[in-house]
Order: structure tokens, then C-alpha cells, then sequence
């Protein structure tokens, strides 16, 4: 009961016994919080509906009560956008556990037709297993957004990647079957590893979130943003690097008091073999995608807090996808196919460098949301 009132959850006993009864168990059991109330069937009948959505926020025990006030307890809360999950055993519980959110059913002592009417079924009787599954829905919850917000947040700026550069008059930075493999291969694995996470390590400190919030919430929104300029600028900045290389390897070289950025923008690409420059774009937004991997494990906790190699799965993934990575930029086979080319130590310096620097954004942006998440408990 406690861990559930740290989660955010609620626990109210409705009983048939009498009210000292219940109110002695309640206390014993720490379900009854000092100043809140026991409510009796008969005082129930004496309020109105509106009364008791009002009241029962300080109501943690009913006593005496018939199926008829279960209905309506459950009803109130409801009408107080509360999501309420009702447990029961007998006939009496099945239309309370029907008309709750989420019906439970006692799977020992529970009767067929209160099984039948709940959406699942305790097989231990037990409630600190609802509130393990609870905690356990939690994680595949948070499971999918940091699938969700990795997955939007790398297609969100190739597309800013392709956009810009189109607009700034440039080669195309990657090519078809480059994305293809991005999406496939370099973002596909570590996302389905992220499936595998254990969960934030204090997430049953969370509370619950409102019905009405989508996946993709403000937060989330302003992390895609985030992600979005930092990778575009780092793999920008890969390509129009090679982009300069390649006019050196040329001998071209801007006029004098103009600057590399303007030449190479206002430079006739038409005719030139760009696969250093498309090479290093496509290399630092693949490596950029495995380390951010790393950091949208979790959404607030630090990389190093949680453990860089808790997640085996991860570094499976990242191993597999950064062994093709080097194999078709190695292998002259399969140069022409991917459109690269194999890349001395001096590119990949800056291919890595470059690459970090989504993964340092997401750390940074997890400090703010840390600080603002202490800000509101402390309120």
C-alpha cells in the first residue's frame, strides 16, 4: 500500500463489515491516512452524487455497503477523472468491477461470474501483485516512448538533413538505399533493444499520468526538436567538412577574403565525385543514431547513472550495426552499392567528434528535465 501511495495510487477499502471493524484493519494496515474518513452505506444513501465526488477525496474506507454503492463510488471517482481499478471476489462485485477501468477478479476465490466480468484475473489473490503489474505496465509504457521519441527523432532530421541541403543548393548528402539502410539497419536494432529495458529506477515514484496525454507529449516534443537541429548540424557540418576536402584533394581553393561556407555553397557540384563528403554524412549520422541509443534509455536518469552496459542487448545491437557500417565502407564490392568509400583516420576524427554531439544534447536536456522534475515534487 505504501509503494502504491508513492506511485500516485490510491487504495480504498469497501467492505461489508462493520465500520469499527474496518477502520481498525484499515489503520493496522496503513490504508486509513490520519484525517481522512469511513463512510457507511447509510450515510451514503443520505448524499447526493455531487456530494459524494466531493467527499470521497477524503474517504478511504466504506463500510456497510451494499452493490448498489459500489456503483457508485466507482461512479464518482470516475467523474473525478480518476482511472479506477476495482477488485472483487462474489456476484456482488461484478457490475462495480464491469463499470470500473479496470476490473480485477480474485482467481482463487473469485466466482465464475465475477471473472467473467473483470478485464483480468489475480491468480494469487494477492495485492501486491497489482501493484507489480503496475509497476511493470509502467515500463513497457516508458519502453515505447523511448522507442517512439528515438525513432521520430532520427526520421526527423534526415528529413531536415535531405531538406536543407536541397535548399542550400548542395549534393545530395545521403542516397536512397543509404536511408533505407538507416532505417532498417542502424536505427532498427537499437530501437528494438530499448524494447528491452529494465525501467527507470525510480519510476514507481512517478505519478500517474492523465488519460488524455498522448505519447508524443510537450516534453517529448521539445526532445525531437532538440535532437533534430543537433543531428542535422553535426552531419551538415560532416558533410560540408568532406565537401572542403574534396575541393583540397582538386587544388581548388576559395579567393581570397572569401570564406570556405560560401564557396562551397556557391560551388558547381555538377560532374564532382562527392563520396568522401556523402561517406562522412552518412557514417556520422549512423554512428549519432548508436550513441543516442545509449542515452534515450532512459528519459531523465543519466547514462553513467544507469549503467552504460546494463542493457546487453544494446550493445548487441550497436556491435551488429557498427560492424555492417564499417563492412560496406571497407569492402570495395559494396562501395559502389552504398555509394562510400573507406575513410582515413583524420575523417573519422571528425566523424566522431561530430557524432557525439546529439549524444551530449540528449545528457544536457536530461539535467534541465531532472531540475524541473525536483522543482515540482519540492512544490
Amino acid at each position: 500500500i505504501a509503494h502504491a501511495r508513492q506511485a500516485g495510487i490510491r487504495t480504498i477499502m469497501i467492505t461489508g463489515d462493520y465500520p469499527d471493524t474496518a477502520k481498525a484493519l484499515a489503520e493496522s494496515i496503513g490504508l486509513l491516512r490520519p484525517g481522512k474518513k469511513v463512510l457507511t452505506g447509510a450515510q451514503l444513501d443520505e448524499l447526493t452524487d455531487v456530494e459524494i465526488e466531493r467527499i470521497i477525496e477524503d474517504t478511504d474506507v466504506f463500510a456497510r455497503v451494499s452493490p448498489e454503492h459500489k456503483m457508485r463510488i466507482v461512479s464518482a471517482l470516475q467523474a473525478n477523472d480518476e482511472i479506477v481499478a476495482m477488485t472483487g471476489d462474489g456476484v456482488n462485485d461484478a457490475p462495480a468491477i464491469k463499470r470500473s477501468d479496470i476490473g480485477i477478479a480474485m482467481g482463487i476465490t473469485g466466482t465464475d461470474v465475477v471473472k467473467e466480468s473483470a478485464d483480468m484475473v489475480l491468480t494469487d489473490d494477492n495485492y501486491a501483485s497489482i501493484v507489480q503489474a503496475v509497476e511493470q505496465g509502467r515500463i513497457i509504457y516508458s519502453n515505447i516512448r523511448k522507442f517512439v521519441f528515438f525513432l521520430l527523432s532520427s526520421n526527423t532530421a534526415e528529413i531536415m538533413i535531405i531538406f536543407l541541403a536541397t535548399l542550400a543548393g548542395l549534393p545530395m548528402p545521403l542516397t536512397a538505399i543509404q536511408l533505407l539502410w538507416l532505417n532498417l539497419i542502424t536505427d532498427g536494432a537499437p530501437a528494438l533493444a530499448l524494447a528491452m529495458e529494465k525501467g527507470e529506477p525510480d519510476i514507481m515514484l512517478e505519478q500517474p499520468r492523465k488519460k488524455s496525454e498522448p505519447i508524443v507529449n510537450r516534453t517529448m516534443a521539445v526532445g525531437i526538436l532538440i535532437q533534430t537541429i543537433a543531428q542535422t548540424a553535426a552531419v551538415l557540418g560532416a558533410f560540408v567538412t568532406g565537401l572542403a576536402w574534396t575541393l583540397v584533394e582538386t587544388g581548388t581553393t576559395p579567393l581570397s577574403g572569401q570564406n570556405w561556407l560560401s564557396f562551397i555553397l556557391a560551388y558547381d557540384w555538377r560532374g564532382v565525385d562527392t563520396r568522401t563528403a556523402e561517406t562522412m554524412a552518412f557514417a556520422t549520422l549512423s554512428i549519432t543514431e548508436l550513441f543516442r541509443a545509449y542515452t534515450v534509455r532512459s528519459e531523465r536518469v543519466s547514462l553513467f547513472s544507469i549503467g552504460v552496459f546494463s542493457n546487453p542487448y544494446m550493445q548487441y545491437a550497436v556491435g551488429f550495426s557498427i560492424s555492417l557500417l564499417l563492412i560496406i565502407c571497407a569492402l570495395p564490392f559494396l562501395q559502389p552499392i552504398f555509394n562510400t568509400r573507406f575513410l582515413p583516420a583524420a575523417e573519422w576524427a571528425v566523424v566522431l567528434g561530430l557524432a557525439l554531439i546529439p549524444a551530449m544534447a540528449e545528457e544536457t536536456t536530461k539535467i534541465f528535465l531532472r531540475k524541473n522534475r525536483s522543482g515540482v515534487r519540492a512544490q
